[in-house]
């Protein structure tokens, strides 16, 4: 990454590495070897770390930048390293449909002293054929609610508008997003409220590769903890006899089942419960009233797929884990992951190890990993 690519680089604080794409990619690949090679030799692993690139600019479908005010007028920013604004005049890596609205939205924003008052923050989400804006106030939206309209309207966009306590939606606040997974297109829908896999290729790509290793597995019921919107599910469970996925997030829940629906998966049933709720939940631990409507002792789950935030796995979700056959597992942070499979390798074996670069010029890694049980703890 260099300015031929961003006038920014070198001083915005999103993007650190001062690279070429071929020597990001080793960097990567290098130290993921220096912090995993202890783990697998105690686990036997001999296999390649599989490495899944990405597009140098253009990659990014969900971005957030704060809105700078000066005597000029307002300027989108980021943090620079000293933690100061950085003006921000284009982005390389965010989505093109992103990219192609960002100064048409900032224009409108800059003739219009009302909808340019106190706003602070503007973010983005694309889909695979829509863009959606959310506009950040420091002040009642519904004094300017015909000026935001206009905008949605003039722009031709879906937009929402936040300030404390309220929000206002034009258009439509959910997204359409197609993904091709062995061959087969889905759709889902995907909310900005929700978590959505910011890079859609590396996603795919994400999706794909569980999806070719399953294949060849034997499998009975698959069990996903933290499924968003049904990513994972939707595209893996028609691998499965059956397949149950859990989300505590309500609306992300609602959306999964929607999901479900659309691409005819009839065998994927949804419980709204964290992670840990379900573990008491498996275990008879507790009862839940959101389990009503399913009948747990009527899986035989071969699979647990776990995707969770970048703090990793609570204890009693690891020990959960390790009474599974087979283990995915699925991380945004490698110290966490690390520090997870210190554990999870005292019952299981590494069979596959692949990482996706969801975001190229930075050091972060997204890893994938799939487990074998090999003994049971005394």
């Amino acid at each position: 990454m260099n300015t031929a690519l961003c006038s920014s680089f070198g001083s915005c604080a999103s993007c650190v590495l001062e690279l070429d794409y071929k020597s990001q990619k080793e960097l990567k690949i290098a130290r993921t070897k220096e912090l995993f090679s202890g783990i697998w030799q105690a686990c036997g692993f001999a296999g390649e770390c599989c490495f899944f690139d990405t597009n140098e600019s253009g990659f990014r479908s969900r971005a957030e930048f704060r809105l700078w005010h000066d005597e000029s007028g307002v300027h989108y920013a980021m943090n620079g390293a000293d933690k100061k604004p950085v003006i921000i005049e284009t982005c390389s890596i965010v989505d093109t449909k992103i990219s192609a609205l960002m100064p048409r939205i900032l224009e409108k924003i800059n003739r219009n002293s009302s909808l340019k008052e106190r706003i602070f923050g503007c973010e983005f989400v694309a889909s695979s054929d829509e863009v959606l804006a959310i506009l950040l106030y420091h002040k009642d939206i519904e004094s300017i609610k015909a000026e935001l309209e206009n905008l949605a309207n003039e722009l031709k966009i879906s937009l929402i508008a936040r300030s404390k306590g309220k929000k206002l939606v034009f258009g439509s606040e959910i997204l359409n997003q197609k993904i091709t997974v062995n061959s087969k297109t889905l759709s889902y829908k995907i909310s900005p409220d929700g978590f959505i896999q910011p890079n859609a290729s590396a996603n795919e790509k994400m999706l794909n590769f569980v999806y070719s290793k399953l294949a060849n597995h034997d499998k009975k019921d698959l069990c996903e903890l933290y499924c968003g919107h049904g990513n994972f599910s939707v595209a893996l469970a028609p691998l499965f006899r059956k397949a149950l996925a859990t989300e505590i997030n309500k609306a992300s829940t609602a959306l999964a089942k929607q999901n479900a629906e659309q691409n005819g998966v009839k065998n994927l049933e949804f419980a709204r419960l964290s992670a840990d709720e379900f573990a008491k939940a498996l275990r008879a631990e507790r009862e839940f009233k959101r389990l009503k409507h399913l009948e747990l002792s009527s899986y035989d789950f071969s699979h647990i797929l776990v995707d969770p935030p970048r703090a990793g796995c609570d204890e009693s979700v690891l020990n959960l884990m390790m009474e599974f056959q087979n283990i995915i597992y699925i991380s945004c942070s490698q110290a966490s992951l690390r520090r997870d499979l210190d554990l999870l390798v005292k019952t299981h074996k590494i069979t596959d190890f692949a990482l996706f670069d969801q975001f190229a010029h930075t050091n972060h890694i997204e890893s994938i990993v799939l487990l074998k049980k090999i003994k049971f703890l005394a």
